[in-house]
């Protein structure tokens, strides 16, 4: 687990429980739920992404790098975000119904390493922050595996489709490129 994490099987699920219980209040208008977490793995604080998927298609995905909160309570919030505030789904938000079949991935995400050397990255073990002035974009180390692409187009995409810069824009040294690696639960 990135930064010293270590989170047993029962860890693991409950944080996948308070994720899947945070996009149900979610997606009924209701607030989180108020779960009181004593599991001692949930209480540091860490960066992390969630990953709402059906089917496979990917239906949200929002997260933080870094967190002043403990585990548990960043876990709850990013997947609450997920479900209703990505907005590349604005137009077709998750329903109620859909929330037992979802799968939920959260990503616990070791620190940012800004990189002078970007194919340095290695595929599945790293992923990608890149930013230019304002303007940035992010794809978990997942991404390039489950797409299939090599360094330069996982570089490429980051560039184009997440942070809208040109698609070379990573090779510009006035373009900041970021590598980190993350912890994979649920999926």
């Amino acid at each position: 687990m990135p930064q010293d994490v270590r989170l047993t099987i029962d860890e693991q699920r409950l944080l996948l429980s308070l994720a899947r219980e945070s996009v149900r209040a979610a997606v009924s208008g209701n607030p989180s739920p108020e779960t009181p977490v004593d599991a001692p793995g949930l209480q540091g604080q860490f960066g992390a992404f969630v990953t709402l998927k059906t089917a496979g298609q990917l239906r949200g995905c929002i997260g933080n790098f870094v967190s002043e909160e403990p585990l548990y309570r960043t876990v709850q919030k990013m997947a609450r975000a997920s479900a209703v505030e990505d907005p590349r789904f604005f137009g077709r938000r998750i329903q109620p119904h859909e929330v037992d079949s979802l799968e939920i991935e959260i990503s616990l995400l070791g620190p940012l390493e800004k990189t002078s050397d970007p194919l340095g990255l290695e595929i599945g073990k790293h992923g990608i922050f890149i930013q230019r002035g304002h303007r940035s974009g992010c794809l978990l180390p997942q991404v390039a595996l489950e797409t299939g692409w090599s360094q330069e187009e996982f570089l490429s995409y980051c560039c184009n489709g997440k942070a809208g810069l040109p698609p070379d824009a990573w090779r510009d040294p006035g373009t900041d490129v970021f590598l980190f690696t993350a912890t994979i639960i649920g999926g």
